[in-house]
């Protein structure tokens, strides 16, 4: 009698262990869940249709990051990125490291279809500061158009990158 006892008890408690877990999810917001529509194994072309390169977005960490592996279509560049809803600071991050040694950090929220992260201002010898400024949109068609801007105050200088997501 004693050990059924015990392994009621037990049951009961690794029960309420597993229960927990799941009412308990830490990223499971609707912030946290805000860049979800940007997973995927994605083709990535130009506006004319030239491929660009392969993307695949991956959740990890029990969906709390979402992590991004890019391969240019002639498979010289490489990178990726690590992306999370800080919810301490009510905000998206990205950092971004590649092949070439660039790092890229990133911050900002959704808006709409809109995922807009921008990074600090950057000084530059010759030329005003500048921001990077990426927006990932989702269409309705289901792709993601990135749109990678440098802005100089509030004036977009040229536009680094401009891509639509088709999935695979």
């Amino acid at each position: 009698m004693r050990q059924l006892r015990i392994y009621l008890i037990s049951f009961f408690l690794c029960s309420m262990t597993l229960w927990s877990q799941d009412a308990d999810c830490v990223c499971c917001s609707e912030e946290h869940r805000a860049f979800d529509f940007w997973i995927g194994n994605w083709e990535v072309t130009d506006k004319d249709g030239n491929v660009l390169g392969t993307n695949n977005i991956s959740p990890a960490r029990d969906g709390c990051v979402l992590v991004e592996d890019w391969k240019s279509a002639n498979g010289t560049f490489t990178g990726g990125s690590t992306n999370f809803y800080n919810k301490r600071k009510g905000q998206w991050e990205q950092l971004w490291l590649d092949n070439a040694g660039t790092y890229l950090h990133l911050i900002g929220n959704r808006t709409g279809n809109d995922m807009i992260l921008e990074s600090e201002e950057i000084d530059r010898e010759d030329k005003p500061a500048f921001r990077n400024r990426i927006t990932w949109t989702l269409n309705q068609d289901g792709t993601v158009r990135q749109l990678w801007e440098i802005v100089v105050g509030n004036e977009v200088e040229t536009v680094a990158f401009d891509g639509i997501y088709s999935k695979k």
